[in-house]
């Protein structure tokens, strides 16, 4: 096992610094460097003070047997949510993301469709037209995309993305986790 390389991987996690890590455990820059790249070794006591700031037990820190993450979501895995009264379609492309900082989808909106309106947050949305053309009202102000088109938004206040087009409009959309 690479200890150097697992802390610098449970640091980065965590979005610290070398240095702020150093900061929180009262050692310098340099030394966390020094332990990343394997060109010095600590004691039990400052090993086990890394470990709390970086929130791993000693179990967890040596457990190689690690639970690997989903990499590949199948279309059959996909769930799929029908709104026949406001005549839109979500199919959610990675399960459970609504557990993860992004949320990724295809937004079907049939003719006259709307996607339901959101209030402020503090999430980004990310928008790819692919098929059709959309309105996406952001409080009194209305803007116009077409296939082939990317929107992007920061969801500051009430916002709903409408179907503004003769037909069926498809967009992948991202949204961010909000952090209200």
């Amino acid at each position: 096992m690479d200890i150097g390389q697992r802390i610098k991987n449970l640091r980065i996690q965590k979005g610290l610094t070398q240095e702020e890590l150093g900061e929180r455990t009262d050692l310098t820059k340099g030394y966390i460097s020094q332990l990343e790249r394997n060109l010095s070794s600590s004691s039990m006591e400052t090993f086990f003070s890394i470990l709390e700031v970086l929130g791993s037990t000693p179990q967890e820190f040596f457990n190689e047997e690690q639970e690997e993450q989903t990499i590949v979501y199948r279309e059959s895995e996909r769930t799929v949510f029908l709104d026949e009264e406001k005549n839109y379609k979500i199919e959610w492309l990675v399960a459970n993301s609504n557990e993860n900082d992004m949320e990724p989808i295809f937004l079907t909106l049939e003719e006259k469709g709307e996607y339901k309106e959101f209030g402020p947050s503090l999430s980004d949305t990310f928008g790819y037209v692919m098929e059709g053309a959309v309105c996406v009202e952001i409080g009194l102000r209305r803007y116009y995309a077409e296939a082939g088109e990317t929107i992007y938004y920061k969801a500051t206040d009430s916002h709903q993305i409408k179907n503004n087009f003769k037909g069926t409009s498809r967009l992948l959309l991202v949204v961010t986790e909000s952090y209200l």
